[in-house]
């Protein structure tokens, strides 16, 4: 009944056609007065706090549900193991997507170094080992982490509850999923309300955007956008679909309109946590079990960056390129170790793809100062590869579902 009277209403009532008119009339707006688009650019980012206001504990609510609705610990073992090795096999994918565009155009070849070496005010070029990272994982404060935002040591936290939650029994442990499931029915009515406000907040960040940098900046590395526009497209419009179809048993088109808002919101905010709350919403209105949902989305919102991954495989072999450095076969295998690697730790946010660029480059011993020379339009690719990140996070959430055995 609910899909039924959602087909009902009008076509300029339904979100994704709202987004994706904001999308248009961003754009329209920012390209004919960039002053006024300059001045409502405030109403985005008021749209961006208000997601980001609920990410932790929709995140947190939502994984221990999640984890404790699966059952036993070898249910969400299983989960678990099958969320990884899709993450794994998607984002290698992508890479290598990249990294055969990247040889066949060229793209480094056709750049200059004039006036561009300069890295942007405020980025830092240091790097995290492996144990550092992992170290990172594990949070020595879970109430300093929620409240500096550090998702991934919220993330273990959040597991880990949900785990003990499912091996524990007794009324108090009872009451603790009750009040986890029921604060989590608020957060998902706060998101509902906020979700609303989307077509609002995409059309004042897209103007202030279109009006800050203009159409032409993108000509001057006109090949190395479309080397990394067109490698996110085919990711995107033919790997991905194709591992729905055939892993997860869905119709891409048909799944891809119930995602679009989600892909729309990404594209426009550049941050695959703050589209986390509409992606989740989208996920169970196309059928998708709550506790894969619940499981899949947070998780991969941190750790499954298959559309940065790819921008950072093409940014090392155009930076080599444009150095005339040549990268032989098993030095472009560490750059796409090395980029799988990275992604993982790179955060839901706005241009985190950039600072693990820094890690790819150091692994392949290429100068940083190359970055200075791509910076112009990472802003507008920041956008692609968000989307293809979520869009990749959801076609990952149908296969694990259609594993763990469809409920819709």
């Amino acid at each position: 009944m609910t899909e039924n009277s959602a087909n009902s209403k009008p076509w300029y009532l339904k979100l994704h056609w709202q987004v994706l008119l904001a999308l248009v009339a961003g754009v329209a707006f920012g390209w004919l007065t960039p002053t006024t688009a300059e001045k409502i650019g405030f109403l985005g980012d008021l749209f961006l706090r208000l997601l980001k206001m609920i990410i932790i504990p929709l995140i947190f609510t939502s994984l221990v549900s999640g984890v404790s609705s699966l059952g036993s610990a070898r249910s969400v073992g299983r989960v678990g193991v099958r969320t990884v090795i899709y993450y794994t096999v998607s984002t290698t994918l992508a890479i290598t997507v990249g990294l055969t565009l990247v040889n066949i155009i060229q793209p480094g070849s056709q750049l200059t170094l004039a006036g561009a070496n300069e890295l942007p005010e405020g980025f830092s070029t240091t790097s995290q080992t492996l144990p550092e990272f992992l170290i990172r994982m594990v949070p020595d404060n879970i109430v300093s982490a929620m409240a500096s935002g550090d998702v991934l040591p919220v993330i273990v936290f959040a597991l880990l509850f949900g785990l003990f939650l499912t091996r524990l029994n007794g009324p108090n442990v009872d009451t603790v999923q009750k009040v986890v499931d029921g604060v989590l029915e608020i957060i998902q009515a706060l998101t509902l309300a906020i979700v609303k406000l989307a077509p609002v907040g995409i059309f004042a960040l897209l103007a202030r955007e279109v009006a800050r940098s203009g159409p032409g900046i993108i000509w001057e590395l006109r090949y190395y956008f479309v080397t990394v526009g067109a490698g996110l497209l085919i990711h995107a419009t033919v790997t991905l679909p194709l591992v729905l179809f055939i892993l997860g048993r869905r119709t891409p088109t048909k799944y891809a309109r119930r995602m679009a808002p989600a892909v729309a919101t990404a594209f426009s905010t550049a941050s695959s946590s703050a589209t986390l709350p509409l992606s989740m919403d989208c996920s169970e209105k196309a059928g998708n079990r709550r506790g894969v949902t619940s499981f899949v989305l947070p998780l991969g919102a941190t750790v499954n960056m298959d559309g940065t991954a790819l921008y950072e495989a093409v940014a090392a072999l155009t930076i080599a390129q444009m150095y005339g450095v040549s990268l032989e076969l098993p030095q472009q295998a560490l750059v796409l170790l090395t980029a799988l690697l990275a992604s993982v730790g790179a955060a839901g946010i706005p241009m985190a793809g950039l600072v693990m660029l820094v890690v790819v480059l150091q692994a392949v011993g290429l100068p940083l100062e190359g970055i200075g020379t791509i910076i112009a339009v990472d802003r507008v690719l920041d956008m692609m590869r968000t989307a293809t990140n979520v869009w990749s996070d959801l076609v990952g959430t149908a296969v694990v579902n259609r594993f763990e055995g469809d409920a819709s």
